[in-house]
């Protein structure tokens, strides 16, 4: 069991294993892996203490999206827990609030680290309520079955992933001979 202290894992075999997940899940839940419907209805779920339940329950999107205690909240949970383990296991569990690959191109700022961060989480759950569906749920679930969907979003993904890349980091530079 030491490839779990191992802080990188092999890529092709996390693939294989997301794969066999993916399998037992269909088979046990007769449902895709995905985590922001969980998420939805856990947002809907702890809004109710502030704006009400009766509000809660009024709500378009959140009757479509209803909480339940179900694998979607397992999964979400375990994907929490997961990297919690293998964090600590592999020994670079640490709390900072402004990474170095951050501060080298943005700067200390912990309020604009955080900033970002709170913008950022809340495009990429627009879009994924957008697009129906997260990166696991769109993205791996619909790829393995061989959907137009899924691997439109993959594809759009990694394209996205790499010009956002390149216009917060800048482009990588050639050694200079």
């Amino acid at each position: 069991m030491s490839f779990l202290r191992r802080p990188r894992w092999n890529p092709y075999a996390v693939g294989a294993a997301i794969g066999v997940l993916s399998w037992t899940v269909f088979a046990l839940v007769d449902k895709p892996l995905g985590v922001t419907t969980a998420l939805t209805g856990l947002a809907g779920a702890c809004a109710a203490p502030f704006v009400g339940a009766d509000t809660v329950a009024a709500n378009a999107y959140f009757k479509q999206h209803v909480f339940k205690a179900d694998y979607g909240l397992l999964f979400l949970g375990g994907i929490a827990l997961g990297a919690l383990l293998s964090a600590a296991l592999s020994g670079s569990l640490r709390a900072e609030a402004v990474p170095a690959v951050w501060r080298e191109r943005f700067g200390p700022s912990v309020a604009k680290r955080f900033a970002a961060a709170f913008v950022g989480g809340v495009l990429a759950m627009f879009g994924a309520r957008l697009a129906d569906g997260c990166t696991s749920g769109n993205g791996i679930s619909g790829s393995l079955q061989l959907a137009v969907g899924g691997w439109t979003f993959f594809l759009t993904l990694f394209a996205s992933g790499l010009v956002t890349a390149a216009v917060l980091f800048g482009l990588p530079r050639s050694p200079k001979a």
